[in-house]
Formats: structure tokens, sequence, C-alpha cells
């Protein structure tokens, strides 16, 4: 019985050591459906993902806007940060930053979503 007992102590303090190293690598995003439904308030700094919305990238000067959707709802974006290199439209992105008046979503930072599919890339004489 000491044994079983022992036992069952060290997988709860594994688990605990497990639990308490993720937190803080974990992060929600919402998704355009969940802010248009539930907007937070204007000083609320939250990340929201979706798909880059084909043919909305717009660069001016310093800043890049463009339309986030979940394909129910959009959020247009302005961003005065420079996205990756492989962003562009029809891609997933997460954006952090703040909703403004009138449903403009600030974003302090943009992030592009990768798949986890791999494709080759096609080779020229094909």
């Amino acid at each position: 019985m000491p044994l079983v007992l022992l036992g069952v102590v060290a997988v709860a303090v594994i688990a605990l050591v497990a639990v308490a190293g993720m937190k803080g690598t974990l992060s929600y995003y919402r998704t355009p459906s969940e802010i248009a439904g539930s907007p937070p308030p204007e000083h609320e700094s939250v990340r929201v993902g979706g798909l880059v919305t084909v043919g909305t990238v717009h660069y001016h000067g310093a800043v890049v806007r463009f339309v986030l959707t979940d394909g129910a709802s959009d959020l247009d974006v302005v961003s005065r940060t420079v996205p990756p290199s492989t962003f562009r439209g029809g891609q997933g992105a997460v954006v952090d930053g703040h909703l403004l008046r009138g449903g403009i979503f600030r974003a302090d930072r943009v992030e592009v979503r990768h798949s986890n599919e791999y494709e080759p890339a096609t080779s020229a004489r094909q």
C-alpha cells in the first residue's frame, strides 16, 4: 500500500510540474465572430485569429490594412508594424492589439499562422 501511495504522489508531482511549466506558453485567441458578438473594451488588449481575406491587404507607407475573417464575420485591421514576409491574402494570421471605436482593430503585432501540412516546392523542370 505505501508503494501505491508513493506512485500516486509521484504522478501528481510530475503533473503539477508539467502544468506549471506550460503556464504562460498557451495563448488563446478570439475569432472575428467572437469580437463582433462581444466586443472587448477599448483599453483591453486581445488576440484575434482568422484568415486574411484575399485582395484586402493594402500598404500605405508604414501602415498596412487588411481584413481578417473566420468565414462568418470580418474584422478590419490596421497595423504600423511590418508583417512577416510570408504575410499575404488567404494566409492564416493572429493579431494582438485593441479594438478601436468604429470597429477597427489596431494591431500591435501581426503573426502568420502556418498549417502543419508540408508541401514540397515544385521543381522548375516540371
